[in-house]
């Protein structure tokens, strides 16, 4: 429900929102269509949108309370399995994400990378894209002025609008647009962004040590 004590929503109030999001994109776009390095892009990929969101961060701060969320893990357990199972069932789309640090470099950076490439996909990319998408998105989908509407209010609309644009993001779309079915259903569950930020790592880490233990780069 909208929240009338609040002003209207000014442009800089998207910004904490919207500007980790767009950095991080734009990085992972001019990889391809520029045929640049990941072995330079994704290091400097990470530390930008960190640095973006930790000076964003006193403005989104109150939006996520760290707490147990047990639902959270094992949604986060649920999507990890669902990604991996529908694997060989549809067909993708885009170009082909796949980050081997092993073909990228030598020596000891090919484990700078591979360290940096999984402290971005779950502590920095979960933060980067809940507050997107399912702080701003959700929100700014039932009005413009989406401060005016609490965390977490719900209409059928936003809910499947989002969770299907969150898939179309990723290559991997269906079980995306499944991931995103499931963080929105956890923030409208806790109004508290924590619990899809938490989900999301989960999935993140457990995809993560995966891709490393079997060499499965292309979930990468």
């Amino acid at each position: 429900m909208p929240d009338s004590s609040e002003p209207k929503t000014r442009f800089p109030e998207f910004l904490p929102y919207v500007v980790p999001f767009f950095v991080f994109a734009g990085f992972t776009y001019l990889v391809p269509v520029f045929s640049l390095s990941k072995a330079l892009v994704t290091p400097a990929k990470i530390l930008s949108v960190t640095v973006l969101l930790l000076f964003y961060w006193p403005r989104v701060k109150h939006e996520i309370k760290v707490c147990l969320d047990l639902n959270a893990v094992m949604a986060g357990i649920a999507i990890f399995i669902l990604w991996v199972g529908l694997e060989d069932f549809y067909p993708k789309i885009g170009f082909e994400s796949g980050f081997n640090p092993f073909e990228l470099a030598r020596g000891p950076y090919v484990y700078i990378l591979m360290a940096s490439h999984l402290f971005g996909a779950v502590l920095v990319v979960p933060v980067m894209e809940e507050l997107f998408w399912r702080s701003f998105a959700l929100r700014f989908l039932i009005n413009t002025n989406f401060t005016r509407y609490t965390l977490g209010t719900f209409t059928w609309f936003s809910y499947i609008f989002v969770s299907i644009g969150f898939g179309l993001e990723h290559q991997r779309w269906l079980p995306g647009i499944f991931s995103g079915l499931i963080y929105a259903m956890l923030l409208y569950q806790k109004k508290n962004l924590f619990s899809p930020i938490l989900a999301h790592g989960v999935f993140n880490c457990l995809l993560g040590v995966y891709v490393i233990v079997n060499n499965e780069w292309g979930f990468w």
